[in-house]
């Protein structure tokens, strides 16, 4: 049995041990994962949801403007004023610029993307967290993120292993691969109502890395499938296109891809507190 172990926090940290599942997503993953060192974890303090709505409110807006003054000022192509955080139509047109200036992940080609420092491209790829982070506020949905800056996303998932290792429930503590597509997933849109719609934003879930993530909290994702279905039917053209007829589709319901199980004897509530002090990974290894 391998483990992946996960130490959060500098000053008396804690150690979170999680059981690899035996099954070909979890090899796949595994892989991947045993080659992550070639590239620097992207950002260790993302961590969302441990914190009050204040503060989380708050360090989401700081991050957002951050990223946006440091891109105009290199060059101003966010023309729109900041509003809020809350206003998802501000998100989504944040997250339509940072599709067409840092393109899709084999097609980097845009002029701005080839000339802009390494600053520049740094907070143009990390407004794409800032928006997702926005978009993670409201009920306590606390989670953990790993990703690896400059990683190839070069795999994709075998599609039968998809459906027969993914799930939409997942409970407390499971590893899950982590979406690493530029776009956004037919979840995504319907969450956002989102009207950028084209092949730029619209990603299904293919690719794959060493990226995972982490909920603090049970998934279930079968309640979202009535208001898929009706962003589905709202732009049917532009779905029936690309040979989706309705969100039963495999390519676009909204499943997680479990690959690694939380083993600890701490009550739920008691490991949200000991890590909401502690958002910090501080290593990552297998074991």
């Amino acid at each position: 049995m391998k483990y992946l172990v996960l130490e959060l926090g500098h000053d008396d940290p804690i150690h979170l041990r999680f059981a690899i599942r035996e099954n070909p997503m979890a090899d796949a993953w595994l892989e991947r994962m045993n080659i992550r060192d070639s590239w620097p974890l992207d950002d260790p303090t993302r961590f969302d949801g441990f914190d009050s709505p204040e503060k989380e409110q708050q360090r989401a807006e700081n991050y957002i403007l951050q990223c946006v003054r440091t891109i105009n000022d290199y060059q101003p192509i966010i023309d729109r004023p900041f509003t809020s955080v809350q206003d998802q139509d501000y998100l989504n047109y944040l997250h339509h610029v940072f599709e067409m200036y840092h393109g899709l992940l084999d097609q980097q080609t845009h002029e701005f993307w080839i000339q802009a420092p390494d600053a520049v491209r740094s907070a143009l790829a990390q407004l794409n967290i800032a928006v997702h982070r926005c978009e993670s506020l409201g009920p306590a949905q606390p989670r953990l993120i790993c990703t690896w800056f400059g990683m190839p996303k070069i795999y994709k998932l075998d599609p039968e292993t998809a459906v027969g290792y993914g799930s939409m429930t997942v409970p407390f503590g499971t590893v899950c691969l982590n979406y690493v597509e530029i776009g956004k997933t037919l979840e995504n849109l319907a969450d956002d109502q989102d009207q950028y719609i084209g092949d730029l934003a619209f990603q299904p879930w293919q690719q794959y890395s060493a990226d995972f993530f982490v909920p603090f909290y049970n998934i279930d994702k079968r309640a979202k499938l009535p208001g898929m279905e009706n962003y589905l039917q709202q732009h049917r053209e532009f779905f029936v296109a690309r040979g989706i007829e309705n969100v039963y589709n495999t390519q676009v319901l909204p499943m997680r891809y479990p690959v690694a199980d939380l083993e600890d004897s701490r009550s739920e509530s008691e490991l949200i507190g000991l890590i909401a002090q502690r958002q910090y990974v501080t290593r990552v290894s297998i074991e």
